[in-house]
């Protein structure tokens, strides 16, 4: 009947109305203080006015990120929990360890982006180099001198060096780090030639000359740093980010996903929220749709995969 149509469509268009009814919670596989938690705090708390509701981070850190994502893959897919993923969680953990207790892959359905965040090559100001050009001449001209310091040959800074190896055919030696900012203390310090983090920590040190910009790893120069070439106007092609995104457990409620992302995307275009990701070193074109993050995703996937093989990490 005409009543029972109107009725179930009233009903239907109320379901679509009621997500959240209750608290939301981004989980994150990093600690406290970190730049994935400062971000994913930031996000949280201006999402907050538009869903109604607030947003709790609930931090899950240890085990290369393997304890959060195992987390929210667990999590039960009601709409009330995501999961605020790094590039690590979601890439190049199946790539680093023999076996994991979550499948990237199959686990998660994607949300939107956040952002992405190239790394910066850095030098020591002693060193007789301005481009990446420089450093290739000056490996050449001394095989196995240069050092750069980095966060380990499986974190993303020693892989992203590797990779540079293997395509410009230097031999940088590498100089891991369990602490990144000592890394750069050491460069500072002069103990190694060059140091390979992402932009926020080390913009203070080139502001004050104790470390000189070589060159940044997106594709194209990097919005916050102009003036700072990308490794891809010497190795043409050359492009290696870090990123996050958002993702939820699969068979979360499609209601939910796409109210997050239209949300999400209108905060992260905001211009104050533009400023704030610039100053740890993001951009991002807003969140994105969810098909066009998964894209996303699973070409960075494939393109990990690739770089791990080429330069030989055998998983553990």
């Amino acid at each position: 009947s005409i009543v029972a149509a109107a009725a179930l469509s009233t009903s239907i268009a109320h379901a679509q109305t009621t997500w959240p009814a209750k608290p939301v919670r981004f989980i994150v596989s990093q600690t406290a203080g970190s730049a994935p938690d400062i971000i994913a705090r930031l996000v949280a708390d201006r999402l907050a006015k538009p869903l109604g509701q607030p947003i709790i981070v609930d931090n899950r850190p240890g085990g290369g990120n393997v304890i959060g994502s195992q987390a929210a893959a667990r999590a039960p897919a009601d709409g009330y929990t995501f999961f605020f993923a790094t590039a690590a969680a979601l890439v190049t953990n199946p790539y680093t360890f023999k076996s994991l207790p979550y499948d990237p892959v199959k686990d998660f359905v994607p949300v939107g982006m956040i952002g992405k965040s190239p790394f910066l090559l850095a030098a020591h100001p002693s060193l007789p180099a301005k481009s990446f050009a420089d450093i290739i001449a000056l490996d050449k001209a001394t095989p196995g001198k240069l050092t750069f310091a980095s966060d380990g040959p499986k974190g993303f800074a020693g892989m992203l060096g590797e990779w540079l190896n293997k395509v410009a055919g230097t031999r940088i030696v590498q100089v891991p780090y369990n602490v990144n900012s000592q890394g750069v203390q050491d460069t500072v310090a002069g103990r190694t030639n060059l140091t390979i983090q992402a932009i926020a920590p080390v913009l203070q040190f080139i502001r004050r000359g104790e470390l000189k910009p070589i060159g940044v790893s997106s594709a194209a120069r990097y919005p916050g740093q102009p003036d700072v070439p990308a490794l891809s106007e010497t190795l043409p092609g050359f492009a290696f980010v870090g990123w996050f995104a958002i993702v939820a457990p699969t068979g979360t409620p499609n209601e939910a996903i796409l109210k997050l992302n239209r949300d999400l995307d209108a905060v992260l275009k905001s211009e104050e929220m533009i400023a704030k990701l610039r100053e740890f070193g993001f951009y991002n074109d807003g969140a994105e749709t969810p098909e066009a993050t998964g894209a996303f995703i699973r070409a960075e996937y494939a393109s990990w995969g690739k770089v791990v093989k080429e330069i030989g990490i055998e998983p553990e």
